[in-house]
Order: structure tokens, then C-alpha cells, then sequence
């Protein structure tokens, strides 16, 4: 489908993790979660980065991470939902693989996340507001880094993969987005 790996870009719970381990198993590839690689490496949650280091020092240890990533051949890499923040990072996904933007609507993202306790941007007296303006924020940063944009929604897992394999190898054909 092109060089390099296959990145996954939205919003916190936009499936960029169950989607990129069940587009991985169908394409033969691994896969990769930098949250969870991150988790890993440090012994503690995101949360607790975050506590600690603020999300700047979060953002910067993301980053690594992704360059780390970014010589990888053949790999599905569900990204943070703020990794497009950096210009550097969206340099990187665009220039080192194909980039998947899986965006979502606030109604499907709260419908997902407002029982989720572990999001430490949603920790705030209004969640719901701040996903809201999470997503202003960022929907032009994911629209530009993205090579693919894939609507989500109620579907199930397996439908949302097969339309990104779709989207993909429509991408690789040189149709537009």
C-alpha cells in the first residue's frame, strides 16, 4: 500500500487503537500504540506523566517515541490523539508512512469517553466541553497530516477496517481523498 508504516490520527476515542490492532492482524503487519509503549517504558500511566511532567513533557517524550517508530517498515501505529500538536511529528507521519485520519463526531467521542476516567486533558469540570474544543482545535491539524480520511462511527470494528483497506488501497491507487 506505499513505503513505510501506516499511522492512525483522531481524537481519544476514536478507535485509533482497536482499529489499528484489527487493521494490523488483516494486513499481515504489527502493530503499535505509542500510549502504550510510552506506559511501558515508564512504568506509569499517561495520567501520571502527564501529573508529573505536564503534557509538555508528555508531548516530548511522544515524539521520541514516534521517530523511534517512524523507521519501522510495515507497521500499523495508532498515534496520541495530540500528536499532530507538533509540527515536527506531522512532518514525520506525512513524510514516513501513510497517514489514516479516523475522524469522529463529539456525539460518537462522548458517547465513548464520558464514562473514561483515565484521560488526563478530560480530567476537567465540563469533559464534554473540552472534547468539544479538543476537537476544534485539532480537526485542521489531523485533515492536514492525513493522506486518508475514514469516517467513524456506530459501525462495528470489522466494517470500520474493511473501509480503511478500501481507503487505502484507493489511496494507493492515487484516488483522491
Amino acid at each position: 500500500m506505499g513505503r513505510g508504516s501506516i499511522y492512525l490520527v483522531g481524537m481519544m476515542g476514536a478507535g485509533k487503537t482497536t482499529v489499528g490492532r484489527a487493521l494490523a492482524q488483516r494486513m499481515q503487519m504489527a502493530f503499535a500504540d505509542t500510549d502504550k509503549l510510552l506506559v511501558e517504558r515508564t512504568g506509569v500511566s499517561v495520567g501520571t506523566i502527564f501529573e508529573i511532567e505536564g503534557e509538555e513533557g508528555f508531548r516530548r517524550r511522544e515524539a521520541c517515541m514516534l521517530e523511534e517508530l517512524s523507521g519501522r517498515e510495515d507497521c500499523v501505529i495508532a498515534t496520541g490523539g495530540g500528536a499532530v500538536l507538533r509540527h515536527d511529528n506531522r512532518t514525520l507521519l506525512r513524510s514516513t508512512g501513510t497517514v489514516v485520519y479516523l475522524r469522529a463526531r463529539v456525539e460518537s467521542l462522548w458517547q465513548r469517553m464520558r464514562n473514561d476516567t483515565t484521560r488526563p486533558l478530560l480530567a476537567t469540570a465540563d469533559p464534554r466541553a473540552t472534547l468539544t474544543r479538543l476537537l476544534a482545535e485539532r480537526e485542521a491539524l489531523y485533515e492536514e497530516v492525513a493522506h486518508v480520511i475514514v469516517d467513524t462511527g456506530l459501525q462495528s470494528t470489522g466494517s470500520l477496517v474493511a473501509r480503511v483497506v478500501v481507503a487505502l488501497r484507493e489511496h494507493a491507487a492515487g484516488a483522491p481523498r
